[in-house]
């Protein structure tokens, strides 16, 4: 079985920074990844919108460039949301829609996650000038719907926990307050967050991760699988159905994919465990087992229509980006996935930590073999898939990676050919 699909968006994922970040970019490229939303909870966090990098904060004008250079310049489209403190300004919104540079805001539950301690509170934005900004310019508030400040008993019960506490009593006041906002509910995990959405209307969606459609917190604490360990947890079957029921529903357009993809090198420690699932390189493949896992017949156009448009086109239909004109290929066969070598540490894909076999795999219309490198400039043979494709071409690139003899690239080749510097030999 073999799907060809337009290139997708991944709507929430981290690519965090230093010197890993070509590695994290480059996992995505490898798994047909088109762009997506760069998530702004770095150090210090992305809470201007222009300007250099200063000590307490970023810029998203100066993370761009930084993403780029480190190989986000191959994809086609690349938001960084403002992080929202209480430094954040109308002011700077409006610039930021007129010189084109702002898309998207990001609310963070103070502490409720990594990075999360720069968040200002949702009973202090409701009512005020930056989201009434936002209403005003069409720009997204993208949501991590979970209320902080709660005492353990209260943040993970099996009656009620932080996300349906949010979507209960926060979000109903925001969207009587700002009803012509548009918002992303990210990474939803609860039949509480669904129902939300799905009575909201139009200008409410949610993204949703695949770890989230494929396990439950029983998974989680059967042999404390550290690996699954993510914000929001994990939570109950009711949960999962709910989930499962909403993306694979007829024509539905509100719920897309957002990994939550969160690398770490490491993850636990003595005083922790570090939230976030990797799942870059595998993210495809992983939801394309947990729509089979739901019921969805891969084989039947109805399927294959309902995965399509919760991988592709929903969430690129919601932030207003062009339907990517290549595309990439999943095959249902088993399929690889390794550590992820970078220059901070070896990362785990969420597959590798649960010891789980994926059962579809990237396959490409043409892949790039490396076969021989010195550092960031090697020679690649471009090799296509497609039957009785005879062409064999030998490019040498320079690209912002290290890559191994006899690794390859999947796709089109974008994350080799744009380094490509000459072109040495081709034959058919």
């Amino acid at each position: 079985m073999i799907l060809d699909l337009p290139k997708w968006f991944d709507f929430h994922a981290h690519f965090r920074q230093g010197p890993a970040m070509g590695a994290y970019i480059r996992a995505h490229l490898d798994m047909g990844c088109a762009g997506g939303v760069a998530m702004p909870n770095t150090k210090p966090p992305v809470s201007r919108v222009f300007g250099e990098a200063l000590e307490a904060s970023w810029s998203i004008e100066h993370y761009l460039h930084d993403l780029n250079a480190a190989g986000g310049g191959a994809f086609e489209a690349l938001i960084v949301p403002l992080y929202l403190t209480r430094a954040t300004t109308p002011e700077m919104i409006v610039e930021g829609v007129a010189r084109g540079m702002l898309q998207a805001c990001k609310y963070y539950p103070p502490y409720g996650t990594t990075n999360a301690e720069h968040g200002v509170s949702l009973e202090e934005l409701i009512g005020g000038e930056v989201l009434r900004e936002l209403e005003e310019t069409g720009i997204v508030l993208c949501l991590h719907g979970e209320q902080h400040g709660l005492s353990g008993d209260r943040y993970f019960d099996a009656v009620d926990h932080a996300e349906s506490i949010f979507y209960r009593e926060k979000m109903p006041r925001l969207m009587d307050q700002h009803p012509r906002l548009r918002v992303v509910c990210e990474h939803v995990t609860s039949e509480a967050a669904v129902q939300f959405v799905q009575l909201a209307g139009e200008r409410v969606a949610a993204t949703v991760t695949p770890q989230h459609l494929l396990y439950t917190v029983g998974h989680l604490i059967q042999g404390l699988r550290y690996h699954l360990y993510c914000l929001p947890i994990v939570k109950f079957e009711a949960d999962r159905a709910a989930l499962r029921s909403a993306v694979t529903a007829s024509k539905q357009s509100q719920f897309f994919a957002g990994t939550d993809s969160a690398p770490h090198t490491t993850k636990a420690t003595a005083g922790g465990c570090a939230a976030g699932c990797f799942t870059g390189g595998c993210a495809p493949q992983l939801y394309a087992m947990a729509f089979e896992e739901c019921g969805v017949s891969m084989d039947s156009e109805a399927g294959q229509a309902s995965f399509e448009r919760f991988l592709c086109r929903n969430g690129a239909a919601f932030y207003g980006l062009p339907l990517p004109e290549q595309g990439f290929r999943l095959e249902r066969q088993v399929g690889r996935c390794d550590l992820l070598e970078t220059p901070e540490g070896p990362v785990t894909p969420l597959p590798v930590g649960m010891e789980r076999e994926l059962t579809w795999r990237l396959a490409a219309l043409s892949e790039w073999v490396c076969v021989s490198s010195q550092g960031n400039l090697a020679h690649f043979c471009f090799a296509p898939r497609r039957e009785g494709a005879g062409l064999r071409m030998l490019a040498r690139v320079q690209t912002p990676w290290n890559f191994l003899e006899g690794s390859f690239v999947c796709g089109y080749g974008g994350a080799v050919a744009v380094g490509v510097s000459e072109w040495l030999e081709h034959e058919i």
